[in-house]
């Protein structure tokens, strides 16, 4: 596969930074990234693959920040902001209560990401639900068929994936499940399938 061949949908609405895609899906949640001066706490949920570690990490270099990874003593030695990527994945509930706090104390900001909302988890220490209550909290969507469109055209063109026949990608674009995950596992599928049988998709 020497070349890649896709098609061009019109998507001049559509802003590309650093190769993050916007449109009405999260365009909340990338314009609270990015001008959120005023904003101290900030809860993003997003669903998985939709982008929100890109956003975090756009948010870390433009705030001075330092990303918590069992990493408490640093945090609270460094004074700077705290960015928290993917909360409830082997969270510690001491740790995320006292950078809270120490936040809270020392006048920084703080950027959270997970992939469901805190009413989805059994806390141990209700406090820190209840401070957690007080975020900003903003949400990237499922996407729509705008959204399923250009992931599924990124994605192809990464693979280097060829498809001559825009009926396939059509095909493809009426029966891929509206879910980030499910954009990628097509993909995956259509990679590996074309791998096996030593030709492109027909």
């Amino acid at each position: 596969m020497s070349h890649q061949e896709y098609f061009n949908y019109d998507l001049k609405e559509i802003r590309d930074s650093s190769n993050f895609f916007v449109n009405s899906t999260n365009s909340e949640s990338y314009n609270v990234v990015i001008n959120n001066n005023k904003i101290k706490n900030i809860f993003l949920k997003a669903p998985n693959k939709s982008g929100k570690s890109h956003l975090i990490n756009m948010w870390i270099k433009n705030n001075n920040s330092i990303l918590y990874k069992n990493n408490l003593k640093e945090i609270l030695e460094l004074k700077k902001n705290v960015a928290i990527d993917n909360l409830f994945l082997k969270i510690k509930e001491e740790d995320i209560f006292h950078i809270i706090n120490h936040c809270k104390n020392e006048n920084l900001k703080i950027f959270i990401t997970s992939n469901i909302d805190t009413n989805e988890y059994n806390f141990k220490l209700t406090d820190l639900k209840s401070r957690l209550k007080t975020f900003y909290h903003v949400s990237i969507l499922n996407p729509d068929d705008e959204m399923v469109k250009i992931i599924l055209t990124k994605l192809l063109h990464e693979k280097q994936f060829i498809i001559k026949n825009p009926e396939i990608f059509e095909f493809l674009i009426k029966r891929i499940e509206r879910s980030y995950q499910s954009i990628y596992n097509i993909v995956k599928t259509l990679d590996k399938l074309s791998l096996q049988k030593k030709r492109q998709l027909t």
